[in-house]
C-alpha cells in the first residue's frame, strides 16, 4: 500500500505543463509536511479504510521544453503506515501485509512521462513493494507552480493509481472488494 501511495506521489510530482523554461530538479517537501501518500481500501466490502505513509522522501526533475524527459524517484518507509489505529497498523506492518522487517522500503522509479493536456499526463515507472517490482502507471495532474514566500520556487502535483495487492505478493483475504487499493499522491517540490 505504501509503495502505491509513494508511487502515486512521485508520479504527481513529475507531471504536467509547468511554467519553467528549463529543466529543474526538485526535492519533495517533507520537512514542511507539504506532501502526502494516502490510501483507501475496502474493509470487507462494508466500509472504507483510509490511511497514509508518513515517512518518505524523493526527488523529481522537469523540463517544460521537454516534458517527456521528466524523472521521479521516491522511497517510502513502509513502517510509517498509519491508519489511525495502533493494533491495525501493527497488523499491516506484519507478515500478512507489508512485512516491514523483511521489506523496510518501497520505491518508485519513473521510466517515462507522457504529457497530454491541461497539466495532465501519465507517469510510468517501476514500483517495488513487498520485495516485488512491477510496472505501474500514475495519472497525474499539475496543481501549480511559482515562487514561495521564502524566496524559493515550488511545483505541486497530484496523482492517482489503483494497485492490485496480489501483484505484489500481498494476498491476505479481506474479501473480494479489498483486492485493490487506491493510492492518492499530493506532492510539493522545492526547486534546488
Amino acid at each position: 500500500m505504501k509503495k502505491l501511495l509513494l508511487a502515486a506521489a512521485v508520479g504527481a510530482a513529475l507531471s504536467g505543463g509547468l511554467s519553467q523554461a528549463q529543466a529543474a530538479d526538485y526535492v519533495i517537501d517533507m520537512e514542511g509536511q507539504h506532501a502526502f501518500i494516502q490510501f483507501k481500501i475496502s474493509h470487507l466490502g462494508y466500509s472504507w479504510l483510509l490511511g497514509e505513509f508518513t515517512d518518505f522522501e524523493g526527488t523529481f526533475s522537469y523540463d517544460e521544453a521537454n516534458p517527456g524527459a521528466a524523472t521521479v524517484n521516491v522511497t517510502i518507509d513502509t513502517a510509517s503506515i498509519d491508519s489511525n489505529h495502533a493494533e491495525r497498523d501493527k497488523h499491516l506492518r506484519g507478515d500478512d501485509f507489508l512485512a516491514v522487517d523483511d521489506y523496510p522500503e518501497a520505491r518508485f522509479v519513473s521510466t517515462s512521462y507522457t504529457e497530454s493536456s491541461d497539466g495532465k499526463g501519465v507517469l510510468a515507472g517501476d514500483l517495488t513493494l513487498h520485495g516485488v517490482t512491477k510496472p505501474i502507471e500514475i495519472a497525474v495532474n499539475e496543481v501549480g507552480a511559482g515562487p514561495d514566500p521564502w524566496g524559493g520556487f515550488r511545483r505541486g502535483f497530484e496523482g492517482k493509481v489503483t494497485l492490485t495487492l496480489a501483484d505484489f505478493g500481498i494476498d491476505y483475504d479481506l474479501g473480494p472488494a479489498a483486492k485493490t487499493v487506491d493510492m492518492y499522491l499530493s506532492i510539493e517540490g522545492i526547486r534546488q
